[in-house]
């Protein structure tokens, strides 16, 4: 557990893994990030923290959704506070993709799909304080605890960032840390499926592993589930910001603007995360009927050379089957150059078949697209 007194100016400090006794500074808040092991380990002492400088604690049910390690993202508000639960992708690297898992059957695919595994992160949005709930090793709470405590924190272009000012907008930028991870998840995702793709438009492809394409239908079918949870959780949100009361100065009239922009900014990532990935889906479902059409028309042309070939031998056959009735008086057959004009009689014949099928074009090759 950390906590973090965060003023409008200056580096963060850090007040270390004790809970705050004293209300924050008039223009600072605190910051309060536990894992799920220490909420539920702390919590009556936080709900007494929470009694002692908010002036409530949290509701029994919001207690039970933070605890919960498979919740999907959603938002809920009461009347002193605000609840955002959203779901975050687990990172291998970091070690946080096992933390707090079930166990679950083993993938196939393409690796970047046995890599979606999300964790939801809950944050509490007081006046003057933020409580976050993560699961153990989360990325997303050291990025940030490095970044509040440097003392000359920068944004992405190298030049100094802007300071966060309250709870509401340290939520939204954590949120845009989560989201971002998805919007980098769609190169990955785009450059493994155009190489399935390949693979399965290729004419003489032979796929086997067909369970391996139904497991990545249903990893994209889920990672939209999830956006789709978390835009409905944005979109709430946005709704319960635009309900609060408008502000008498300037300067919070001020923040209050910035913070309903960058809430947008943060719906329209995850819209085209939402596009993205339906459209992965629609390119994934797309390839397999087209692999089972070139299947379908690859059997037609063996079909229709096998059929050409038999009709060639159609005649051919019934000439030797004349030939081979068991008669006594047949033309040709007593006669010592018989063979050769029915051999003959037989060549021209296939020739004249074979031309006649060469310009049906039952017989042309198919010219691959350059």
């Amino acid at each position: 557990m950390r906590t973090l007194h965060i003023a409008a100016t200056g580096p963060a400090q850090d007040v270390g893994e004790e809970l705050p006794l004293a209300p924050p500074s008039a223009t600072g808040f605190y910051w309060v990030s536990c894992t799920r092991a220490e909420f539920a380990a702390q919590l009556p002492a936080l709900q007494a923290m929470l009694l002692r400088l908010c002036g409530v604690p949290l509701v029994d049910l919001h207690v039970s959704d933070l605890l919960n390690a498979q919740l999907p993202s959603n938002y809920d508000a009461t009347s002193q506070y605000d609840l955002l639960v959203f779901q975050r992708l687990a990172s291998a690297e970091s070690g946080d993709a096992l933390a707090d898992a079930t166990p679950a059957a083993p993938r196939h695919g393409p690796p970047v799909l046995t890599r979606i595994v999300t964790r939801p992160v809950g944050m509490v949005v007081f006046d003057q304080l933020l409580l976050t709930v993560h699961p153990d090793a989360c990325p997303v709470q050291a990025h940030f605890l490095a970044r509040l405590l440097s003392e000359q924190p920068t944004d992405a272009r190298g030049g100094p960032a802007r300071r966060t000012n309250s709870p509401a907008d340290l939520m939204l930028r954590l949120v845009n840390h989560m989201v971002d991870g998805y919007l980098e998840l769609r190169r990955d995702l785009t450059r493994q499926l155009d190489h399935w793709q390949s693979a399965l438009l290729e004419p003489k492809a032979r796929i086997s592993n067909w369970s391996a394409i139904l497991d990545a239908r249903l990893a994209l079918h889920q990672l939209d589930e999830i956006c789709e949870d978390q835009r409905a959780a944005i979109q709430e949100w946005i709704e319960a910001l635009d309900a609060w009361p408008a502000p008498a100065e300037p300067v919070s009239q001020r923040e209050r603007e910035l913070l309903k922009v960058r809430s947008r900014d943060v719906l329209e990532h995850i819209e085209r995360v939402v596009h993205h990935v339906r459209r992965l889906e629609q390119s994934a479902e797309t390839a397999v009927q087209m692999h089972f059409s070139l299947q379908s028309n690859r059997a037609n042309d063996i079909m229709r050379t096998l059929t050409t070939i038999t009709a060639v031998f159609l005649p051919l056959n019934l000439i030797a089957a004349v030939f081979g009735m068991n008669f006594e008086f047949i033309p040709l057959v007593h006669k010592q150059d018989g063979f050769w004009w029915a051999m003959a009689g037989m060549g021209v014949v296939s020739l004249v078949l074979i031309s006649f099928f060469w310009r049906k074009r039952y017989l042309d090759r198919l010219e691959r697209a350059p």
